[in-house]
């Protein structure tokens, strides 16, 4: 009986905690509309972030960021962490940074839920206004 209790209460936890950022997505590039990649996202130490795990494009697996600075300079883009330290805001996660491994610059990002498998990630400077977003589709 105790066992059913507990597997109730963690039924009904998911349902009132919504939908998990954790896991694999894949990317879609903004520019072109193109699946690019599957980035995984992960919890350590209470924040959020995001490694590249594969890419599609066969003749960009083995590239470096080489336009990256500190740390992520001339890393394999596969691999890297993009997202860095976002933290659950309500229904958004926020106040952390992502990389563009294609020109090596590091945004404000911001997280949300669009459906229950799908994000929209935006990069920014400054204020959100001022930025772009892409949509990632909850890799299966």
């Amino acid at each position: 009986m105790r066992k059913i209790i507990i597997l109730i209460c963690l039924f009904i936890g998911q349902i009132n905690f919504g939908q998990s950022i954790l896991g694999k997505w894949k990317t879609i590039d903004d520019l072109n509309g193109k699946e690019s990649g599957i980035v995984e996202i992960f919890e350590s130490k209470g924040k959020i972030y995001g490694k590249i795990v594969e890419i599609f494009e066969h003749d960009k697996k083995y590239l470096k960021c080489e336009k990256c600075i500190g740390e992520d300079k001339n890393k394999p883009i596969l691999g890297l962490t993009i997202i860095k330290g976002l933290l659950k805001n309500n229904d958004v996660y926020e106040g952390g940074k992502i990389v563009d491994p294609k020109n090596g610059k590091s945004y404000h990002c911001k997280i949300s839920f669009e459906g229950k498998d799908k994000l929209i990630v935006r990069g920014f400077i400054g204020i959100s206004l001022f930025g772009r977003s892409q949509t990632w589709i909850r890799h299966k």
